[in-house]
């Protein structure tokens, strides 16, 4: 550990040189920069395209994902899209970002004005899709600040670059770890919460829900703090058009029912999201991960 500590330091001044002389490009060739970074990166980390590809190929083969072109075509558009993602934040942290944050448009947000009415806290149920970075920032600047959970990286100094931005506009951050209870207090204040509920959980955490066409470990959570405190969930992904970006809030999901069930209608909204912009989605994640062969 006191060997890797010094190297983590300078991996992140190394890289924060790097990120701060890339940022100053225009952004429009930043992107495209990114893209081709994405791109490269397809190419050299072969097992998370090999993730990728399978993922992808599975949701295909089973009917719940229909796309024009090949398995590996959407594989490599996704992994360029995560390059021209990363392209984005990095104007957000060292430059002005007035031509980015302008680039949003906003559907839905009647649904969150009435949750709010309620006086309850609102639970915003979103996934690896699109610029989701982008999209708590801006919930954090215009709907006075979120707090958002996040699981830590494990460079201590890159982790403080990533909080930085992610703390912007009045945001807060916890870890992933320990979360519960100050997120339950949150939520009965009439706090706005935001997490990530897309990805694969240890099988004492979630149950085995539908998504995409196959079993998948899904995260109890939401469903957990939302009984516990009468939270709103409420559904809410960003996507990137030819424009910019267009964030969209979707009806309130129904708490009634089975935790099966209403797992269920999270996974339900997350697929309908990703059909609309399957090369958004983070395919590299190993979502069907803990299974039974």
């Amino acid at each position: 550990m006191p060997l890797r500590r010094p190297c983590w330091r300078l991996q992140a001044l190394a890289a924060e040189a790097l990120l701060r002389l890339l940022a100053l490009l225009p952004l429009g060739l930043l992107r495209s920069l990114g893209r081709a970074a994405g791109l490269a990166l397809s190419l050299l980390w072969r097992g998370r395209y090999r993730v990728a590809l399978e993922g992808i190929s599975q949701a295909m083969a089973r009917g719940a994902l229909e796309v024009q072109g090949s398995a590996s075509a959407l594989a490599r558009a996704s992994f360029m899209h995560l390059g021209e993602s990363l392209a984005e934040l990095l104007k957000l942290q060292y430059c002005a970002s007035g031509e980015l944050l302008q680039s949003i448009s906003i559907r839905g947000q009647e649904h969150y004005r009435a949750a709010k009415r309620r006086g309850r806290g609102v639970i915003f149920l979103t996934a690896h899709l699109g610029n989701w970075e982008l999209l708590a920032l801006w919930a954090g600047r215009h709907l006075g600040g979120l707090t958002v959970v996040a699981r830590p990286l494990k460079n201590p100094y890159l982790e403080r670059l990533l909080q930085g931005l992610r703390a912007r506009w009045g945001n807060r951050v916890l870890s992933k770890f320990g979360a519960l209870r100050p997120l339950v207090s949150l939520l009965r204040g009439g706090a706005t919460v935001g997490l990530l509920v897309d990805q694969a959980v240890l099988p004492s955490e979630g149950l085995l829900v539908e998504f995409l066409g196959r079993p998948a470990w899904s995260s109890r959570v939401p469903l957990l703090l939302a009984r516990r405190t009468g939270a709103a969930l409420l559904p809410a992904f960003i996507r990137r058009t030819d424009k910019g970006h267009v964030i969209t809030i979707r009806p309130e999901i129904p708490l009634q029912g089975s935790e099966q069930e209403v797992l269920r209608r999270i996974n339900q909204s997350i697929e309908e999201a990703i059909r609309e912009a399957p090369q958004q989605w983070l395919w590299i994640h190993r979502r069907w991960k803990r299974l039974s062969p």
